[in-house]
């Protein structure tokens, strides 16, 4: 597991913290059951405040990614499957609106960009 800070980012880093481990959990990157570091040893290894790891954690379990026992840590929580495909579904959403906004920046219509989506989805199947 791996999280990038990035100090540039209008995105709080308690906000940056959580939306890494949040995308490593749906996408199954991390299993349910897996220990995460302790929040002192993720503050330590990212380089942030203690205050900053806990924030983080605090809102992972408030949002049922994971679930902490006091004097073992914290852990991936089994996953709902619609609880995955709602957060799938943000993610999508968010780069639909980048890709929207750059097609407007750009000049491209609805039905041209409808088109590109159409074309890319089936050279997937």
């Amino acid at each position: 597991m791996q999280i990038i800070i990035s100090n540039s980012s209008k995105q709080p880093i308690y906000e940056q913290i959580y939306e890494q481990l949040k995308r490593s959990i749906t996408s199954d990157e991390l299993k349910a059951g897996q220990s995460l570091p302790s929040m002192r040893q993720l503050a330590k290894e990212l380089n942030v405040s203690l205050i900053t790891t806990k924030r983080a954690y605090e809102e992972l379990e408030k949002t049922g990614f994971i679930y902490s026992i006091v004097g073992k840590g914290s852990f991936v929580s089994e996953q709902n499957s619609e609880m995955v495909k709602e957060a799938k579904m943000k993610g999508i959403e968010e780069q639909l609106l980048t890709a929207i906004r750059n097609s407007k920046d750009i000049g491209i219509s609805l039905t041209e960009l409808k088109e590109l989506l159409t074309i890319l989805y089936r050279e997937e199947e």
